[in-house]
């Protein structure tokens, strides 16, 4: 009788042959693998203590109250796998389930709720959440699992952030995915949470750590998936086919495909990526943008409490669409409320301007990228999300109404075309500092010299409330460029900081007088520090 290693070394010895070659390829291109995070999953998973068969596997996956599967994101068996546990586990009745995916972003988790409601297509949603240009592994197989989540299960979850391709902040993906996946435990408190995940996230050390602090008494499970040492390991058992092995109390491993067929698969993606010849992808650009102000600013983008801080910045990230998305943006904002005209005005700036933030719909509109306009709408957005995108939920007065209509601020208090007026004020503020300083040569508002007061500011406000939609919105931009050329100057000066113009954009508007005692806030900051170099230069 053979013995276990010679039993090893024949089921092995072709497969090791095929392997190297492949794995050398992938070395060539991709050189990740010599990173420390990446180093720690390959070296946790060496051994195993026993072998299990079906009905152990399924023991196991039913007392667990979350369970991690571990993803090789090249590899269509992982995610069909991943969608029968989801099916057979809601079939057995005893509880519901909910999935939770990296794939997608949380920041898109309201596509991901409009193609559950079927109000979008697989068309749509699979160009919505970019997932050709984010993931760029095979679809078919995923958007399998998705329909089987839509089938069988409670609710279906995006848990990832950017960035993905730094893998410096692969730990910070790791902690806020472990607080979305508390958050949803916390929504569905009955239900399973299963969990599909890059396999190398699923080290001991890793996201199961953080999501055992996050959730000390739920039970977790990690499921891997094809683990090359342990499948050689296997290879040297007795029975034909080893279906799973327990690593620990805490961790399995099953086989649904071989090493050279997870490699192989990877090697044609990477082929497949550097043959890939579309057009531009502005969303990188928007985002680097973003990403840049706000660590200006100061603002941590993984923040998991409101504050000083907003909650999560990186969920809140837009939607970038191009010139190939007309028809798709179009439908988009009639679904959101938004009407032709208005509609056809957002369009007519992106003609102007080459692009534009539309904060109705959380997305940027880009067909040519001009680096002072995009600068602006990124500081734009910015401001938008510090305050919780509130026109996501809310309209806006973009005309002369009366000082006595207005929005409501969720508490039914209404707010005045003259709030209206000055929150405008306050966004073209924010939105020129921020073109400034993310493109000092962005020109300068008309040069005015002239101390700002409020009276001044007051009278302008109702003046622009009197006039038409187009003097509203001008007067707005006007009175805000000049502010925003005022705070500019002072930090050039040093006479403001970073933390300081934070506050500006964490500023909520939301309440009835509350943009106006900003802005006059802002006007008496700017004479006070402008007092000194008056009396400087008289003197």
């Amino acid at each position: 009788m053979s013995s276990t290693t010679n039993l090893r070394f024949r089921r092995s010895a072709a497969q090791l042959h095929a392997l190297a070659g492949v794995e050398r390829e992938i070395r060539a291109q991709d050189t990740h693998s010599r990173r420390k995070y990446l180093r720690d999953f390959n070296r946790a998973f060496r051994s195993y203590d026993s072998v299990l068969d079906s009905q152990q596997i399924q023991a196991a996956l039913h007392a667990a109250d979350v369970v991690l599967i571990g993803d090789y994101h090249a590899l269509p068996a992982a995610q069909r796998y991943a969608a029968s546990l989801l099916e057979q586990r809601a079939l057995a009745g005893d509880r519901p389930v909910v999935l939770g995916v990296e794939t997608i972003f949380a920041r898109d988790q309201h596509v991901v709720d409009e193609w559950w409601r079927r109000e979008i297509d697989e068309a749509e949603l699979r160009q919505r959440i970019r997932f050709d240009l984010d993931w760029g592994y095979d679809w078919s197989p995923f958007f399998e699992l998705l329909v089987s989540a839509r089938d069988h299960a409670e609710a279906l979850y995006g848990l990832d952030c950017m960035p993905r391709e730094d893998l410096r902040k692969i730990g910070a993906r790791d902690r806020h995915a472990a607080v979305k996946i508390a958050e949803i435990r916390q929504r569905h408190p009955n239900a399973v949470i299963l969990v599909l995940f890059g396999e190398s996230h699923l080290a001991p050390g890793h996201l199961p750590r953080v999501l055992s602090k996050a959730l000390p008494d739920a039970r977790i499970l990690t499921v891997l998936q094809n683990i090359d040492a342990l499948y050689w390991h296997a290879a040297g058992e007795r029975a034909d086919k080893v279906e799973g092995v327990r690593v620990n109390d805490d961790v399995l491993c099953v086989f649904n495909a071989t090493p050279l067929e997870k490699y192989e698969n990877y090697r044609l993606f990477l082929d497949q990526w550097s043959r890939a010849d579309e057009g531009p992808d502005f969303a990188p650009t928007i985002y680097n943008l973003i990403v840049s102000l706000t660590r200006f600013l100061e603002i941590n983008r993984y923040a998991p409490h409101n504050g000083t801080q907003p909650r999560f910045l990186v969920d809140m990230l837009p939607e970038v669409h191009g010139r190939s998305s007309d028809a798709m943006l179009r439908r988009l904002l009639t679904r959101k409320g938004v009407g032709e005209q208005e509609c056809e005005s957002m369009l007519a700036q992106v003609e102007e301007r080459g692009s534009a933030y539309l904060p109705q719909v959380n997305s940027f509109y880009v067909r040519e990228f001009q680096m002072m306009h995009a600068a602006e709408d990124a500081a734009r957005f910015l401001h938008q999300a510090c305050q919780g995108l509130p026109r996501l939920a809310d309209g806006h007065i973009t005309g002369a109404q009366s000082a006595e209509s207005g929005r409501s601020n969720g508490d039914g208090q209404r707010c005045t075309a003259v709030d209206e007026f000055y929150a405008r004020v306050i966004e073209h503020s924010v939105a020129y500092f921020g073109a400034r300083v993310l493109h000092p040569s962005h020109p300068a508002a008309p040069a005015d010299d002239s101390h700002l007061s409020r009276a001044a500011c007051e009278k302008t406000a109702q003046a622009a409330v009197r006039a038409d939609g187009d003097k509203f919105e001008s007067s707005a931009q006007e009175l805000g460029y000049r502010i925003g050329s005022q705070i500019y100057a002072a930090y050039l000066a040093g006479k403001v900081t970073p933390g300081g113009l934070r506050r500006l954009f964490l500023a909520h508007l939301d309440e009835p007088g509350i943009a106006r005692k900003v802005c006059a806030a802002v006007i008496a900051k700017l004479r006070a520090i402008s007092r000194p170099q008056a009396r400087a230069t008289s003197a």
